[in-house]
């Protein structure tokens, strides 16, 4: 027998998550649990893979078993598919193993067509209900599988309501809706170039192949990018018996969250719509009821499913997210999952779970997103001004924070003005799936529709990113770039402001406060700190970023940039000075200049840090990015210097380099020109030296880095400065100071010759940002420009400068990591690029056994939490 690719819901179970998908997996374990669950079959997250595989057709073997298991339906439901006397009809959705709402697509009442719809109002009695029913199931199908776009359709509704005089989709009766239908199927042919489709297995495998295909559309793979998801995982689909909430006013449709997903409270929460069917309440085409509000309307189903939410709790050990639909007062479970939430209410949640005795505290630190921390780390409105504005309205706080900035209203344009630095707040109708990409760099997003369970919220609170939702009180004017609310009108670049907590909205730009990190986001984060191994460091140039860090618990600098502290006003001048120098004589007079400039940062910093460690690394810059290039700037350097002007251009002149980034930089400077070296040694030195009088007990060790060693003799050789101007001082001042002198790992021949580079170096730091580019071979900043087609044609799953690419650059870390501990095996490894903040950097960093990772001081949070993970998910021997 071959492989199985089609499961019943009763044939699975919770643990098959790979194959059948979260949705499936989770729909047969609620059937195992003897949950009322409309009954259906899963096809295969493999079916998947093998789709694509086949160049996009599903095999003859897969579609007899999704044939033969349609007959098994058949027997359990008593129905027919197809059939007009007795019709079954089903919905296809998607089911990928990682959650993903929103992204993939959804077909509900397949099965209908002319005939079986005329039967079936007869049977129903409910002519309405049949051609609402049919008129949905064409839109549907026709957008999702055909892909002619759903506003066709929408101002063909529009249309109807105008010519009836009415405002609602359900104030249409069922001649109105059968006249849709029909309209429907012309605006079909006349897109498509023939009629719609009548036999339902011909829909039936339309529609599985176009939610396969629905697997690659733009927003799903912009989704799997953003949260680390493999293409290679694939989705299953799920198809299942239709149960109908749009037959009338005893039936309804709902999605609902054991707790709060905003807060975290630990109360019901959900939505429900009255004569409607699921994509209703999630669209936000109508605004629905709060789930309290069912125990008045109809407590039977209310009780059942408040019973239901707490078994499902439970079982599930963790907050979950439910769809439910009531046909005729009968409840149904469409599905539970995990339920998305904000960080603070992830936080509440997993601190209330270990309060109740359902999880330990290990489970409660695996189970928040390290990323999602983001969102708590960021401002907040400063209270004193928000206490002097006036909200212009406020509708639905569908997820935390505060967001300020600009008027946007397009995903597109978010995209184009974030990218031109703007803060932007993207104001829309409704956001739907494609809107992704401007949500993702919006400092906010504020909708005219929807409720609190609407793709704008749902995407919102995934991505950390503040969201107030439902604002029917906004008057859109799309045409002229504008809309109206509390009397006012804003156009686009206006400024307004979002409170994600409250729901309001102000029409003007309010000031932020940095965020406070008590309460649950210490308990879990004392937690964390409790599992991990790896130390977290930050990446500091600044007292300002060293104390942020240290308040967000880093635990020492792990890269103090030195270059950074050259660019304001006096001090960019001498650095110019020390550059165009001709002779030995200039430069040392430059760097006299800059020595106490230095020496006072490094003091700052060495306060800032309390005696915790800082590595600082010597200057690194292509120099080109000092030199001035505006002609006023060149005459003041040529003054100041009492150089000719035409000599000092063709000095700047020489020093322009084709690759910059390869050129004549980091240990190269010192190689070159000694006394940098031992200018910045001095200031470092004397720096520790000082702070170390007035803390004697702090027992400072600096430790000095050379950066873009890639051959051990030019590490000896500047190392050599280092030590003879630090021991000279040292001695001096009769003291008996500890340092220590490491690299930068940054070259990939210093990587394959670590043993060698070990003999040298008391510490490696891998500066994976440009290990990345030399092992690639591609410019960071110009790498951007063509990635995208690597995306699209899937050569790249991620941008290798955001994850590490553990397979080639992380294989040279871990090589390198080996070498230096067979040469020292006390030797101290960390990582200071930027992916020491990124959550599956931190899990490979601890594998391979590194001390320490260094990220910037808001990514420390994130790397506490990553390295706990790593800490309770590969435990040490």
């Amino acid at each position: 027998m071959g492989k199985k690719f089609v499961y019943m819901f009763s044939e699975g179970n919770g643990s098959m998550r790979e194959l059948l998908g979260g949705k499936g997996a989770n729909l047969a374990e609620m059937t195992g649990l003897g949950m009322p669950v409309p009954q259906g079959f899963t096809v295969t997250t493999e079916a998947c893979t093998q789709y694509y595989a086949d160049g996009q057709r599903i095999n003859d073997d897969i579609q007899a078993e999704i044939f033969k298991n349609l007959e098994n339906l058949e027997k359990i439901s008593g129905k027919k598919f197809g059939d007009p006397e007795n019709p079954l009809l089903v919905s296809v959705r998607s089911g990928a193993r990682a959650s993903m709402p929103g992204m993939m697509d959804t077909i509900l009442n397949l099965g209908l067509n002319d005939e079986v719809v005329e039967s079936f109002a007869k049977k129903t009695n409910n002519p309405r209900f049949a051609y609402d029913s049919y008129r949905r199931f064409i839109q549907m199908y026709s957008d999702v599988v055909m892909e002619v776009g759903k506003a066709y359709f929408e101002k063909l509704i529009d249309e109807m309501k105008e010519k009836k005089g009415v405002t609602m989709d359900t104030d249409l009766d069922a001649d109105d809706l059968k006249e849709l239908a029909r309209l429907f199927k012309a605006e079909y042919k006349e897109k498509k170039g023939v009629d719609f489709p009548t036999d339902p297995k011909e829909q039936l495998m339309g529609a599985v192949m176009a939610v396969f295909r629905s697997w690659d559309n733009p927003r799903a793979i912009y989704y799997r990018r953003m949260n680390d998801i493999p293409s290679s995982w694939g989705t299953a689909v799920n198809v299942q018996m239709m149960v109908f909430g749009n037959t009338g006013d005893t039936s309804g449709t709902g999605v609902a969250f054991t707790r709060n997903p905003a807060t975290g409270e630990k109360k019901l929460f959900g939505e429900f719509l009255m004569n409607a069917q699921g994509e209703d309440v999630v669209a936000g085409v109508r605004t629905p009821q709060t789930i309290d509000q069912l125990a008045k309307i109809m407590p039977d189903a209310y009780n059942q499913f408040v019973e239901i939410c707490g078994r499902l709790e439970k079982h599930y050990r963790d907050m979950q997210d439910m769809e439910f639909t009531i046909e005729n007062k009968k409840l149904y479970m469409l599905q539970t999952r995990n339920g998305k939430r904000t960080a603070a209410a992830a936080l509440k949640i997993a601190c209330d779970l270990v309060d109740e005795g359902m999880i330990s505290e290990k489970e409660a630190v695996c189970m928040i997103d390290p990323k999602q921390l983001d969102a708590l780390l960021h401002p907040q409105f400063d209270a004193k001004a928000l206490k002097a504005a006036k909200p212009i309205g406020s509708a639905l706080p569908a997820s935390p924070g505060a967001a300020c900035g600009k008027v946007v209203f397009t995903a597109e344009k978010a995209v184009e003005r974030a990218a031109a630095g703007d803060k932007v707040v993207l104001v829309r109708l409704e956001t739907s799936p494609e809107d992704i990409e401007g949500m993702h760099v919006s400092q906010g997003i504020l909708t005219v529709r929807g409720g609190m369970t609407s793709h704008a919220a749902v995407v919102a609170r995934g991505m950390g990113t503040c969201c107030v939702s439902g604002c029917g009180e906004i008057k859109m004017d799309e045409a002229n770039g504008c809309f109206t609310l509390g009397g006012n009108t804003y156009h686009e670049g206006d400024y307004i402001s979002l409170d994600g907590t409250t729901g309001n909205i102000y029409g003007e730009a309010i000031p932020t406060v940095a965020a406070d990190i008590s309460g649950d986001f210490g308990r879990i984060m004392n937690w964390a700190d409790q599992f991990r191994t790896l130390q977290v460091r930050t990446n500091a140039d600044t007292p300002r970023d060293a104390k942020q860090a240290v308040s967000f618990g880093a635990q020492g600098v792990g890269l103090c940039r030195t270059e950074h502290m050259f660019f304001e006003g006096e001090r960019i001048k001498a650095v110019r000075e020390m550059i165009v120098s001709k002779t030995e004589e200039q430069r040392r007079a430059a760097l006299a200049k800059l020595l106490p400039m230095q020496r006072g940062d490094f003091e700052a910093i060495y306060e800032a840090l309390e005696g915790k460690p800082v590595t600082i690394r010597y200057l690194d810059p292509p120099l080109h990015e000092f030199l001035p290039t505006v002609e006023e700037d060149i005459i003041e350097l040529a003054n100041e210097m009492r150089m000719d002007l035409t000599d000092l251009k063709a000095v700047i002149a020489s020093l322009h380099e084709f690759n910059p980034m390869m050129g004549h930089r980091g240990c190269r400077l010192a190689v070159s020109y000694p006394e940098i070296a031992e200018m910045q040694t001095q200031a470092v030195i004397e720096a520790a030296l000082n702070v170390s009088k007035k803390h004697p007990d702090w027992n400072l060790v600096p430790e000095i880095m050379i950066p873009l060693v890639g051959e051990v003799k030019e590490l000896a050789y500047v190392k050599g400065i280092v030590v003879k101007t630090a021991d000279k001082i040292i001695a001096d001042a009769k003291s008996d100071m500890k340092y220590k002198v490491g690299t930068m790992i940054e070259i990939p021949r210093a990587a394959l010759t670590a043993d060698e580079i070990a003999k040298e170096a008391e510490f490696f730091s891998f500066g994976t940002n440009d290990l990345t580019q030399m092992t690639f071979g591609f410019s960071r900043d110009d790498a951007g420009n063509f990635l995208s087609y690597y995306y699209d044609k899937k050569i790249y799953e991620s941008d290798p400068f955001a994850r590490l690419d553990q397979t080639g650059v992380g294989k040279l870390v871990e090589m390198a990591a080996k070498l230096g501990r067979q040469t020292r095996p006390d030797i101290k490894l960390g990582i200071c690029g930027e992916h020491g903040g990124d959550p599956s950097t931190v899990e490979f960093c601890h594998k391979v056994g590194l001390n320490y990772v260094s990220c910037s001081p808001f990514r420390v949070p994130i790397a506490r939490l990553a390295a706990a993970q790593a800490a309770i998910k590969f435990p040490k021997n």
